[in-house]
């Protein structure tokens, strides 16, 4: 069973993320650009919120019994299926593991144009996550 402990204290993780993500963002692309600390903060603030996302995923997983995900973006498939996140939540998700894993591994030099736009557009996607986990998890609940 989910500890409903554990997954509100991820979303406050989360929700603590995407602030820092607000708070830091620039109005435009060159903006983030030319400021190296700005754009630093937000990357790592961005990785570290679809780290959590993830983080969630797979403790849900676990403690429902269901089939381990093989891959941080079939976890939120896994979630969809389940009916936990809706569909539009999974693919946005499994989508922002492609800047996760940018930041996280440093696999290239990252994407100034990416990260502006998954701090201005992406970071809805990480609040309708927490939202679906929220609704989930009270539905639970009662």
């Amino acid at each position: 069973m989910v500890d409903p402990d554990l997954i509100a204290a991820k979303l406050a993780e989360l929700d603590d993320r995407v602030d820092r993500v607000r708070k830091h963002r620039a109005a435009t692309e060159s903006e983030l650009a030319a400021d190296r600390d700005k754009l630093d903060i937000v990357s790592f603030n961005l990785m570290l919120a679809v780290q959590v996302c993830a983080d969630i995923a797979s403790h849900i997983i676990a403690d429902e019994g269901w089939t381990i995900a093989k891959t941080l973006a079939d976890g939120f498939q896994r979630l969809a299926d389940k009916a936990v996140i809706t569909p539009e939540t999974a693919r946005a998700m499994q989508h922002a593991v492609g800047l996760r894993n940018v930041v996280a591994h440093g696999y290239v030099r990252v994407d100034v144009a990416m990260v502006h736009r998954s701090a201005n557009e992406g970071v809805d996607d990480l609040s309708a996550f927490a939202r679906d986990v929220a609704t989930w998890l009270g539905a639970r609940r009662a």
